[in-house]
């Protein structure tokens, strides 16, 4: 089955935990994001990043990879309940392009069984994440 989702950033706290020179650094950040669509509902993310290229006064113009766990909570085409993610992304000219993996054994409720994989791209122009998956 495939689901699509519009999503929008309600919550971004990032911080810097090791500067390793002006331009580069390791950033942790506690997001939320929410879904609508055939991806509706809420995720808690907690990223881990590291900036190649870290620009403080234009942060769309940096460089960065990404590894993170999304805790997914909603209904994936009508369907209740909750999973986990697996995030592995890039961020480069103000764009976000990742891969994402549903951690087998963590669905909830009529998701339980849960497990696949999809994109999410972020831009200008909005955030969309697509889910290929099975029950």
């Amino acid at each position: 089955m495939k689901s699509n989702g519009i999503g929008s950033i309600v919550k971004w706290d990032e911080n810097v935990f090791n500067e390793l020179s002006d331009s580069m650094n390791i950033s942790n950040a506690d997001i939320e994001y929410s879904f609508s669509g055939e991806v509706e509902g809420k995720a808690i993310v907690q990223y881990i990043m590291f900036y190649s290229d870290y620009n403080e006064d234009a942060r769309h113009e940096s460089t960065a990879k990404y590894v993170g766990m999304i805790q997914f909570s909603g209904k994936l085409s009508g369907k209740p309940g909750s999973f986990v993610i697996e995030d592995n992304g890039t961020f480069k000219n103000g764009a976000v392009n990742s891969e994402i993996k549903i951690i087998e054994d963590s669905g909830t409720g009529d998701l339980k069984n849960i497990r696949g994989s999809g994109i999410y791209k972020a831009d200008q122009d909005g955030f969309r994440i697509e889910l290929d998956y099975i029950l």
